[in-house]
């Protein structure tokens, strides 16, 4: 009963966006109507020392941007909600692919004026094909922008999904008044008062009540009723069945900037968002009722407090409860961990937690046991599937610049790759160190991150490689596989986990090995549960 009680009252999901979409300022505010924190710190704003909560590694102040996915928790009207704060910058989107992994559902922060943006269509993509739900939240609507009933089109014709308004803005910009909730049916205004604690909206239930017009003017309620017309009759009555399989969003518009808006998103969300769903395993489907214990780790971060040298697991729970000081069976080392200190998370506080349910995310520490993916349970052996690696972009060799420092470059390289920060590749024919990043900021933070945690310094020179692919041989015996080895000698490596790779240079050499040696099979992303 009280694990049912618990998954109930749980729900994790992700944000996602196009960087400067507002997501970390969301995040932000969402945390203030929760409680848990007292006051905002504006992302942008230099006047404001504050960094914001969920921005928490040196790099990402100083840039103003999310570079590693961030958990953050707290408790809303008895609900207990679970925030994974994902990086917008195009740069990091695996980890962002991979966070994914770990949510139930997913708010989309649209920018008014810039609508949809590529990084968004991508990501919306991911959710699409898992079909996790969708929340639309359409921001900034204090600043000039696209007309709401165009940012609707571009959204269904852009990304494909079928949108709802739950929330209408009363004028724009300058004009902007304030919003009326079709969810609640009623009206709040804006004050325009950008102070950064919460505003109290003065509410109208009825868009037809005269005193409306007294305080949003004449012309402002007839467009509003109008507006309002037009959204009843063309789109769909929302529906949260359909809302809960991936076939309908529902839209919120507000500015999370000036706290408008995202009280009624996040009352909304409350009420209809998922609670944790069942995981397909690679033996099975696992329910969160389930009384046996499962989870997986979807996000390794180092040095996550620059005071201790410390590693942590961040483990998404699937099923059963997980209790501290417990035996829980790692299955790719086929060995029992117990862990002494398990923590929750609040953005920069953890506090260490005895019991947690599905839904939560955990962090444990870790001394080099976990890569990304594993698995652990109370005994059953599976594994989690669908976290992917992806053929990078970019590429580099990466030389030790100081010879004294050799074993911190090492060390630092290892714990890097292990979070996913990057892919690490090794020649086989000289054994020289590549490193493959989705963008190129990466290669800053590699070596930002290796000089101030590691004390190593690093250098790199650049590699001409079009696509890494992951070799598959139908027979690893046959005369065509040794063929393939030896006439592509100079251009095979190996990953981490020991599988063999294959570096093209060019489209025209991958489309040419390809038809040369059909047996042998070239993929671009590597499935984690193939390693045993």
């Amino acid at each position: 009963m009280q694990l049912k009680r618990e998954i109930d009252r749980r729900r994790t999901f992700g944000i996602i966006s196009h960087p400067d979409a507002g997501k970390t300022t969301l995040t932000e505010k969402l945390l203030l109507f929760g409680g848990a924190i007292q006051e905002a710190g504006a992302v942008k704003s230099n006047k404001i020392k504050k960094g914001a909560t969920s921005d928490f590694m040196e790099i990402e102040r100083q840039r103003g941007i999310s570079v590693a996915t961030s958990v953050l928790a707290f408790e809303y009207e008895g609900i207990k909600i679970n925030i994974l704060d994902t990086p917008g910058h195009k740069d990091f989107a695996e980890d962002t692919f991979r966070t994914l992994t770990a949510v139930d559902s997913v708010i989309v922060v649209i920018d008014v004026a810039k609508g949809v943006e590529e990084q968004t269509e991508k990501l919306v993509e991911v959710c699409r094909m898992r079909n996790i739900p969708m929340i639309v939240f359409i921001n900034k609507l204090d600043r000039e922008g696209k007309d709401a009933f165009e940012l609707l089109d571009e959204i269904e014709q852009k990304l494909n999904l079928r949108v709802t308004p739950l929330s209408f803005p009363i004028g724009m910009g300058y004009d902007f008044k304030g919003i009326y909730n079709i969810w609640e049916k009623n009206v709040n205004l804006f004050s325009g008062d950008s102070r950064k604690n919460i505003e109290e909206t003065i509410e109208i239930a009825d868009v037809n009540h005269p005193d409306l017009e007294k305080i949003i003017s004449h012309k402002a309620s007839e467009i509003l009723r109008e507006e309002l017309e037009l959204v009843y009759e063309v789109y769909p009555d929302f529906n949260r069945d359909e809302y809960l399989e991936g076939t309908l969003q529902p839209v919120f518009f507000g500015s999370a900037l000036n706290n408008f808006g995202v009280r009624e998103l996040l009352d909304c969300f409350v009420e209809i968002a998922p609670k944790p769903r069942p995981k397909a395993s690679d033996t099975r489907l696992v329910k969160p009722e389930e009384k046996e214990f499962s989870g997986f780790v979807f996000k390794i971060h180092a040095n996550m407090d620059p005071k201790h040298r410390d590693r942590l697991a961040f483990v998404k729970i699937v099923s059963g409860t997980f209790e501290r000081n417990t035996p829980y069976l790692h299955v790719r080392h086929n060995k029992k961990l117990k862990f002494s200190s398990p923590n929750a998370f609040f953005a920069e506080k953890k506090q260490i937690v005895d019991i947690s349910y599905p839904g939560d995310i955990v962090g444990l520490h870790d001394t080099g046991n976990f890569k990304i993916g594993d698995t652990l349970t109370e005994g059953e052996e599976m594994h989690y599937k669908g976290v992917p690696s992806f053929s990078p972009e970019h590429f580099k060799y990466i030389n030790n610049a100081d010879p004294m420092k050799s074993k911190q470059l090492e060390k630092g390289i290892d714990q890097l790759m292990d979070e996913g920060v990057a892919q690490l590749f090794t020649l086989e024919l000289n054994g020289r160190k590549v490193i493959g990043t989705v963008g190129a900021l990466q290669f800053e933070v590699i070596q930002y991150r290796l000089e101030h945690e590691y004390g190593a310094t690093c250098r790199y020179e650049n590699l001409n490689v079009h696509k890494a692919c992951w070799v598959e041989a139908m027979n690893p015996k046959s005369e065509e596989f040794a063929d393939f080895k030896r006439v592509k000698a100079k251009f095979l490596a190996v990953d981490k986990r020991g599988q063999l790779v294959f570096f093209a240079d060019s489209a025209f050499t991958l489309q040419m090995t390809q038809s040369k040696y059909p047996n042998v099979k070239l993929h671009f992303v590597s499935e984690f549960e193939k390693i045993k």
